[in-house]
């Protein structure tokens, strides 16, 4: 008979292995000695042991599934209960629970995982439906639908929901997109009939502005001509393969018209232009009348100055307001020395001024006495009073007395 601490072999060739439960019948050995009996059933042992130590790495390191884990536990632990090895077959045991609890373990940790992708899951693809629901409503019709296309490209790459959820979801983002393209349709087919009406619009513009581009009726044409741009700016535009070419010609037939009219305003832009420098030599003149000291010598030479002005043709337009402007001023300025002379001369608007004067200061002489009285009398409220209405009176008086002085006196 030979044995070891964890099995041994009687003199039938029985091989038995120790348990916690008392010995188990391992098998039977005819081939040879109980030694090599033993040895070929611990090689068993350490076959086990090394399944078991690869299966406790596998759980650890890899993402081996619990029910593939679970399968794999259960196959050994049918060879441990089969009893046919010798060793600490109890320990094995034990090593086979605690993988049971790891496995349990990681298979609430991947529910739990699970479940919290499913949440995040269901709350970004809530946020999407709701995004696409609000881009459904935009008038941004490129940059929305380019938006909605990336909505898309991110839904593909969350993990699906239950169906009923995922379906209800998938449904409302669905009819936004519908919405939005159906929207977008509309438009642009609205958008296409404006730009028809705009280019029947254009064609007629067209048609008359080539009609009128040999006018030398300069006036009613150029201002028909600022009618016609205001139209075509009002027509909105066209399919863009028919507004390049109707607004070249629109614009050739303007370009023949203005390049007519150039052609014979320029002589009589030369006129013109001798025009504004005799004119600007006749405001010189007029400028050295002042500051007027003569207003009737002033007036006789301005008389003078302004017949000859009126003799000379038009000016170029855009110098007019500034070489007009100068003989404005000389002309403002004899018109106010006339009514400084006027007013100054004007005997019946001194009798008005120099009686105002007087009824003013009369006023203002029994004012001082009423408050010389309140004082002495004690009334300061009344005398405070009578101060404020003299200060008005008084000011009165003083502009009263100014306008007087303007008369000479």
């Amino acid at each position: 008979m030979s044995s070891d601490p964890w099995g041994r072999v009687d003199e039938t060739g029985t091989v038995y292995v120790r348990t916690a439960d008392g010995e188990k019948v391992v098998g039977s050995w005819q081939a040879g000695s109980p030694e090599e009996a033993l040895a070929y059933f611990e090689r068993k042992y350490e076959g086990l042991v090394v399944e078991i130590g690869l299966l406790e790495k596998r759980v650890q390191t890899t993402d081996l599934s619990a029910k593939d884990a679970q399968a794999a536990i259960d196959h050994l632990r049918e060879q441990v209960e089969a009893h046919h090895a010798v060793g600490d077959l109890d320990a094995l045991r034990a090593r086979l629970d605690k993988l049971v609890e790891t496995v349990e373990a990681r298979r609430e940790e991947r529910k739990v995982q699970r479940a919290k992708q499913s949440d995040e899951a269901r709350h970004a693809k809530e946020a999407l439906v709701v995004e696409a629901e609000e881009l459904a409503q935009s008038d941004q019709w490129r940059a929305a639908g380019e938006r909605l296309r990336s909505l898309v490209d991110t839904w593909k790459g969350l993990p699906r929901l239950d169906r009923k959820s995922d379906d209800e979801l998938w449904h409302r983002f669905s009819h936004a997109r519908s919405a939005f393209s159906k929207r977008r349709k509309a438009h642009f087919a609205q958008l296409d009939a404006q730009r028809e009406d705009a280019r029947k619009t254009k064609e007629r513009l067209v048609a008359e502005a080539e009609a009128l581009s040999g006018s030398t009726d300069w006036g009613p044409t150029a201002a028909r001509y600022r009618d016609l741009m205001t139209e075509w700016k009002a027509a909105g535009r066209a399919q863009r393969e028919h507004e390049d070419d109707l607004w070249n010609r629109f614009r050739g037939a303007q370009d023949v018209f203005f390049a007519a009219r150039s052609s014979v305003f320029a002589e009589r832009d030369a006129e013109q232009t001798e025009n504004l420098k005799l004119k600007e030599e006749l405001a010189e003149e007029a400028e050295k009348l002042l500051p007027i000291t003569d207003l009737k010598a002033a007036r006789a030479a301005f008389r003078s100055i302004n017949e000859r002005w009126e003799a000379i043709g038009h000016v170029p337009r855009d110098a007019r307001p500034r070489v007009e402007g100068r003989m404005h001023t000389v002309d403002r300025a004899l018109q106010d020395a006339e009514e400084t002379e006027w007013r100054r001369t004007n005997p019946e608007a001194r009798a008005r001024a120099e009686g105002l004067t007087g009824q003013l200061q009369a006023a203002v002489d029994k004012l001082k006495g009423q408050i010389e009285q309140a004082r002495a009398a004690g009334n300061t409220a009344r005398a405070e009073k009578l101060e404020k209405e003299l200060d008005g009176r008084q000011a009165l008086l003083d502009q009263a007395l100014k306008g007087l002085q303007e008369f000479g006196g």
